[in-house]
């Protein structure tokens, strides 16, 4: 196994080696030297932010210790500051910010406030009922909970499903992005999109979660305070036009609550947006990486309260920006090129390029969490646990060989993201669909399985396939005047599933046989071999 994973680690390491310098050889030909002299003042801000965060992200590979935990989880060591200041840059991404702004110059205030609103609801929600049990369990990542509470068979259903949300997460904030570079440099969207994977993949396998923490430090603040400063620069007319003028523009039910009750204009969808993101991304890997490195359920639970209200002060100056461009620009404007075109030709080069940095270095951060979420559940969860000690009855990688793959796994996984970013380019989409596919199905299985003894195995099994099942079900049968409904359906249905299921199958599993492993704390050892459940005491059912 050792042989295997580093000619495998060595093979990927020579292939990108060999790729990036053909890479950069033929940008340099074809691209950088020709526009070189022409590159504006935003091109070298946005440049001189890119290397930056690469170098910053490089550099806390130090941190790494040869350790696959301290890769994903850094160790379960990180202050308040950062815990709280990482779970922020996560939810105040691209996403959240291009594609809150494209939604609100699309279909309206309402459209675009939802994901900001939904996400800082979520860390709120996690903070009062989750942070501090799941920190409390020692976990590395959250389909760890699905197996210790419940067994392989939920460990691998939840994993996959989060999986595939998370590859729509990556491949949103690539677009998000790819967007601001093509804007800036007046690249193809093609090459802003690449050139912001290839940075993410580095400093992801160097740094892991350290890399984001360090990196978050001097990105999410740059954001916040930059849009607040763009909104203000407009609400105090200084560009020229007095707020009442840019306001009294937009159409009345752009910006009236209409968009909370009327069906007609997106009420459904808006509430199915909040719910998607304000549960189900209770069930997000990004999310809880983060909670499970803090260095205490005190501080987990801390951190996502500061990371709930730094995300919802953003509501206001992002979702306004988007009724600023309304009358700014032309109703035919890409929603995706707003944010960037808003920057760059209306605002103040300072406040223009800190959005634009903060913007580009949120998204690679979240793209980087997302990324590495992945490829950890893809290393620990799928090959280690159900494919080695599961199937083939040999033992899992030591932490030194999880570390090889995890960061083998990175680049593939980083390449179907920016596959899937470069041809169905949609931020703000992007992360209510990725949220809306586990929390169809896991958000039961997580919930009952903390908070009620009864929960079991065939509970949870069932609860996850009927859940996610309805809810590709409806994605091809839903009337389109009904749109919302499929987001809230589904989850209803899979807690009445795992009640039902659960009570009918008591007497053969019963759920409070495994209900204290979230008080149990397996030995550092029995953790890294992804044996969690080998000192836990059970009367009834194998391991």
């Amino acid at each position: 196994m050792n042989f295997i994973l580093k000619s495998y680690y060595t093979f990927y390491i020579l292939v990108l080696k060999k790729y990036f310098t053909i890479f950069f050889q033929y940008l340099n030909n074809f691209f950088i030297s020709p526009i070189w002299m022409e590159i504006s003042s935003f091109g070298i801000a946005v440049i001189a932010f890119i290397v930056l965060t690469l170098a910053v992200g490089v550099l806390s590979g130090r941190m790494i210790k040869g350790s696959g935990k301290r890769l994903i989880v850094a160790g379960k060591s990180l202050p308040l500051a950062m815990v709280g200041t990482m779970l922020a840059a996560q939810a105040v991404d691209g996403n959240s910010t291009l594609g809150n702004i494209a939604l609100v110059f699309e279909f309206g205030f309402w459209a675009g406030a939802v994901i900001p609103i939904g996400l800082g609801v979520c860390l709120l929600v996690t903070a009062a009922f989750y942070a501090k049990p799941l920190n409390k369990m020692s976990m590395i990542t959250l389909p760890d909970f699905y197996y210790r509470r419940y067994g392989n068979g939920a460990e691998g259903i939840s994993g996959v499903l989060m999986i595939i949300s998370f590859l729509v997460l990556v491949a949103g904030n690539l677009a998000a992005s790819g967007f601001i570079l093509n804007t800036v440099f007046g690249i193809d969207y093609f090459w802003g999109i690449l050139i912001s994977a290839l940075v993410v993949v580095a400093y992801t396998i160097a740094g892991g979660l350290f890399a984001s923490a360090y990196t978050n430090l001097f990105q999410v603040y740059l954001a916040i305070g930059a849009f607040w400063a763009g909104f203000l620069f407009f609400v105090g007319g200084f560009g020229g036009t007095p707020w009442e003028t840019i306001y009294n523009s937009a159409p009345p039910e752009f910006l009236d609550l209409s968009g909370l009750y009327d069906m007609a204009n997106g009420a459904l969808i808006n509430w199915g947006a909040i719910l998607a993101l304000g549960l189900g991304d209770i069930v997000a890997l990004d999310f809880m990486e983060r909670v499970f490195s803090a260095g205490s359920p005190k501080t987990a639970r801390r951190g996502a309260l500061m990371g709930g209200a730094l995300t919802l002060f953003t509501v206001v100056p992002t979702s306004m920006l988007g009724i600023v461009a309304l009358y700014y620009l032309p109703g035919d404007t890409l929603p995706d090129l707003v944010l960037p075109l808003l920057a760059t030709e209306y605002m103040p080069f300072a406040i223009g390029a800190a959005i634009l940095m903060g913007v580009i270095g949120a998204s690679m951060s979240t793209a980087s969490g997302g990324l590495l979420a992945i490829s950890s559940v893809i290393s620990r969860n799928m090959i280690s646990r159900i494919i080695r000690r599961r199937w083939l009855g040999k033992p899992a990688p030591d932490d030194k060989k999880l570390l090889i793959l995890t960061r083998i796994v990175i680049i593939p996984m980083m390449a179907g993201g920016t596959i899937l970013g470069y041809f169905v380019p949609a931020p703000g989409i992007y992360l209510i669909l990725a949220f809306d596919i586990v929390f169809a199905g896991a958000f039961a299985p997580l919930t009952l399985g903390l908070f009620w003894k009864k929960a079991n195995m065939p509970a949870a099994i069932g609860s996850l396939l009927i859940g996610s099942s309805l809810r590709l079900y409806f994605f091809f049968t839903m009337p389109e005047e009904w749109a919302g409904l499929d987001t809230m359906i589904p989850p209803v249905v899979s807690f009445i599933a795992f009640f039902l299921i659960a009570l009918a199958t008591q007497r053969k599993y019963p759920g409070k046989i495994r209900h204290d492993v979230r008080d149990y704390v397996p030995p550092e050892e029995d953790i890294i071999q992804g044996e969690d459940l080998k000192h836990f005491k059970e009367s009834h059912t194998p391991v």
